[in-house]
């Protein structure tokens, strides 16, 4: 299976635009694993999930198939970033106390790197993969953001994007699934903020690829006039599917 690459061109603007993942995420993963001293950030892009991680870990591993999204990352001295695929590890055996895939499993050839998260956890080691996909801020806002996703850039988005949309449900998972309390991202933006978020969208990149056009800036005075005053920062909301099994 190829690495698939749909962010490495705006590897930097993504890195800027992306909503943070909560940070009691990271303390109850941290609180299950068997020990605090590695933890393997896997398909980590800009590093987003892996200084959180580093946060509770002595070490952190952090790899991507993506040269561009790694050299956006910012420097921590706890995290060693690596360019390869998730699914052709260099961890040694048993070396590892949570294996974390955050907005990145859908991506994976979910077999392959089921196995390898198998040979790189310790005993009792966890495994944890989550992703998030639609927000949610208000009727009028999100009617529009709706119809950008569902009609604008239908033909714009990578096969494998259906997969967050269901929320994981046809993917393999080769651990037994534990219960997990709910979760969700937060963040309170200005519209900017918002539009560049909607722009970091792979389907909103390859749709300026292919028309040479930007669809967020097409519905800018409908977006406008749906957000009020620009510069009113508003709460925007996502929920997180959080998938967590245990190494045998």
């Amino acid at each position: 299976m190829s690495f698939q690459d749909h962010f490495s061109g705006h590897a930097a603007d993504y890195a800027k635009a992306r909503p943070g993942y909560p940070e009691a995420l990271f303390d109850w993963l941290a609180n299950r694993a068997p020990g605090r001293a590695l933890a393997w950030d896997a398909g980590c892009g800009n590093g987003q999930a892996s200084q959180a991680l580093a946060r509770h870990f002595r070490s952190v591993f952090a790899s991507d198939p993506s040269a561009a999204q790694i050299e956006s990352a910012l420097p921590n001295l706890r995290i060693r970033f690596a360019v390869e695929p998730a699914e052709a590890c260099s961890l040694q055996d048993a070396s590892v106390d949570l294996v974390a895939v955050a907005q990145a499993y859908h991506w994976f050839d979910q077999e392959r790197f089921c196995a390898e998260a198998r040979r790189v956890l310790r005993p009792d080691g966890l495994v944890a993969v989550w992703s998030y996909a639609r927000s949610s801020l208000s009727p009028e806002v999100d009617a529009l953001v709706d119809a950008l996703h569902d009609e604008t850039l239908a033909a714009d988005w990578p096969a494998d994007r259906e997969h967050v949309l269901n929320r994981y449900a046809n993917l393999p998972f080769a651990f037994e699934r534990l219960p997990v309390p709910e979760f969700s991202m937060r963040e309170r933006w200005v519209l900017a903020q918002y539009q560049g978020y909607l722009r970091s969208w792979s389907g909103s990149q390859r749709y300026r690829q292919r028309t040479g056009n930007d669809a967020v800036e097409a519905m800018a005075a409908d977006l406008a006039e749906a957000w009020g005053d620009p510069s009113q920062a508003r709460d925007v909301q996502w929920p997180l599917l959080v998938l967590v099994g245990r190494a045998s």
